[in-house]
């Protein structure tokens, strides 16, 4: 072998060395994020209490004559909780309208930020004339919105639709209807983060960027995750007349909302400040764990901004939500499944409840349970302020227990215009951050193993 051929081997050698090496780090630090994501993502959807399954649920109320019917439709798989509860509770602020929530299964539902909800209807009992047709049908992002298992609830959105109702998509709810064929030919928009693989995905839509809400004759799909409630607001405007939704969005505080207001909100894109969205996500290990208390009467805004604030968007903490009893009723009506306020903290590092302004309104069973356990109830709401959105005191906390850029970064991902807040806290999520490097260092030492092996073997002396 000529010296040249055996140069050329020794760099073709080094060459697949470094690429073996390249290969094992980047599959190593892959597989740690993956490992991450996947974990952040089943603590936001967890699995219903134990023996959820075998309750006796109370039974669903009954539709009044005379009003506009309301049906949100949910997954029983899991849906995004503010795409939820928000529109939930502008259309039952509105004395002319009943809702109700419907889900193919009469079984706990898991929303996202680790809360679970009881549909009050089953899409069979409005099919076969039990339930009467709804005037309007929300639909909000679900976690397989174009899969086989939500099939049958697409369809059940088209022939609602072809009998007449409206459809309101919430966020990444426009997928499921993009899904079902029902925004052919249409202008639709959705969260932000998603119109490029929507367009990709879906080019028959007229996809819109930079609206918080998109109307096309009976269809109307918003933005992001909180943009639910402007896209509720108009629908209850269309049909219950401008005073109707002047009264309701006037009490809510949504900011900047107007009936009849400009629609045009910031063409959102992806940016390095978003990177503690990704890092949280991608690293959840050794965060702390914040538990969100319920009362009777919550308003449905206010736990929303809780679950997504915590731990849906933000992937700040982990979270799980108790009660005084096995479940609690919302403001309007709705089915929060919790855990009962007995036993220990589940490792629970704060306790926070929201929508509740001063301690009596706590209840003796939550007051309890957090003395038992060396916790102390912590009031966001309780420094709000009049004129204030639900979401708000959830994220002053948030920056505040965690770090700045982490609020910032949640607002965006939701939406929601939060310039107006002043806000305390650290800087910059390091937890994950310091996460992520200790990641990157490992996964380049997994790379650098076979060629230190290498020059191991090669030392050793041969007898």
């Amino acid at each position: 072998m000529s010296p040249d051929t055996r140069k050329r081997h020794r760099v073709l050698r080094r060459v697949g060395w470094i690429l073996l090496g390249t290969t094992l780090s980047a599959t190593s630090f892959a597989g740690i994020t993956f490992a991450g994501v996947s974990t952040s993502m089943a603590d936001s959807f967890a699995a219903a209490p134990r023996g959820s399954d075998a309750r006796a649920w109370p039974t669903a109320r009954s539709v009044p004559e005379g009003r506009i019917t309301v049906a949100v439709a949910i997954s029983n798989a899991g849906s995004v909780a503010t795409d939820v509860l928000a529109p939930y509770q502008v259309f039952a602020e509105s004395r002319n309208m009943f809702v109700y929530t419907v889900a193919a299964e009469r079984r706990v539902a898991p929303l996202s930020g680790g809360a679970h909800l009881l549909p009050d209807h089953t899409l069979a009992e409005v099919t076969d004339g039990t339930m009467p047709e709804p005037d309007v049908v929300v639909v909000p992002a679900v976690t397989d919105p174009a899969g086989a298992s939500e099939e049958p609830l697409r369809r059940w959105i088209v022939e609602r639709h072809r009998k007449g109702a409206r459809i309101l998509g919430v966020c990444a709810g426009s997928e499921l209807l993009a899904a079902s064929g029902l925004l052919d030919g249409r202008s639709a928009t959705s969260f932000w983060s998603n119109l490029g693989s929507l367009k990709r995905s879906y080019p028959k839509v007229d996809w819109r960027r930079g609206q918080r809400y998109v109307e096309d004759g009976r269809v109307t799909t918003t933005a992001g995750v909180t943009s639910g409630t402007a896209g509720a607001l108009r629908v209850v405007e269309e049909l219950a007349g401008e005073a109707e939704a002047t009264r309701i969005g006037t009490g809510l505080s949504y900011p900047g909302w107007t009936p009849d207001g400009p629609t045009a909100i910031p063409a959102n894109h992806l940016a390095l400040g978003d990177m503690p969205y990704a890092l949280n996500a991608a690293f959840p290990w050794l965060r702390p764990t914040t538990a969100i208390g319920l009362v009777d009467g919550v308003e449905e805004i206010d736990a929303a901004a809780a679950f997504e604030g915590y731990g849906g968007v933000s992937f700040a903490t982990r979270t799980m939500v108790i009660g005084a009893r096995d479940t609690v009723t919302t403001r309007h009506g709705l089915v929060l499944v919790t855990r009962p306020a007995k036993g220990d903290a589940h490792g629970a590092d704060r306790f926070v409840v929201p929508g509740v302004k001063d301690a009596s309104g706590i209840g003796t069973a939550l007051r309890g349970w957090a003395r038992r356990n060396g916790l102390t109830a912590e009031l966001p709401d309780g420094g709000r302020r009049p004129g204030e959105f639900g979401f708000d005191p959830v994220l002053r906390d948030l920056a505040e227990h965690s770090d700045r850029r982490t609020e910032l970064t949640t607002a965006k991902f939701s939406e929601y215009p939060s310039a107006h807040l002043e806000l305390t806290g650290a800087s910059w999520p390091w937890r994950s951050t310091l996460l992520a490097a200790a990641t990157l260092i490992l996964s380049i030492g997994v790379g650098l193993t076979p060629a230190a092996i290498r020059r191991t073997v090669r030392r050793r002396p041969t007898r």
